[in-house]
């Protein structure tokens, strides 16, 4: 069986989006979540970089635009934030595939908090 990456991390992490949805409820645009989230992971002591840039290659130049990922934590785990009624879309998916190919990060975490419940996904780059 194949162990799960990370675990302890993306259960705390998790865990820290249900007690803001718990609280908040859904119907905030995004940025409202991302700030409860700086406050939490600050309180948490959980290192984390908000709205990160990474920049893209493509056959070996560095393009224009860069990607941000809302959050990067720990140095290693990529979360996403939305607030979005339909759920998790698979562009949303996508993106965040995107993301942990040129970050060089294992984990990516989707978070919406746009539903009734907490919707979450966890994407695993394979090597």
């Amino acid at each position: 069986m194949d162990e799960i990456i990370y675990k302890e991390e993306a259960y705390k992490i998790v865990g820290i989006c249900m007690e803001i949805h718990r609280q908040l409820g859904h119907g905030f645009l995004e940025v409202v979540y991302k700030d409860a989230m700086c406050y939490d992971f600050k309180n948490e002591q959980i290192l984390f970089e908000r709205e990160k840039a990474f920049n893209i290659q493509y056959k070996g130049a560095i393009l224009k635009h860069q990607f941000i990922a809302d959050f990067i934590l720990m140095d290693k785990i990529i979360v996403e934030i939305k607030a979005n009624k339909e759920g998790i879309s698979s562009d949303t998916t996508a993106q965040t595939i995107n993301y942990l190919k040129v970050s060089g990060c294992k984990l990516g975490i989707i978070i919406n908090f746009g539903s009734s419940s907490l919707e979450y996904k966890r994407l695993v780059l394979k090597a």
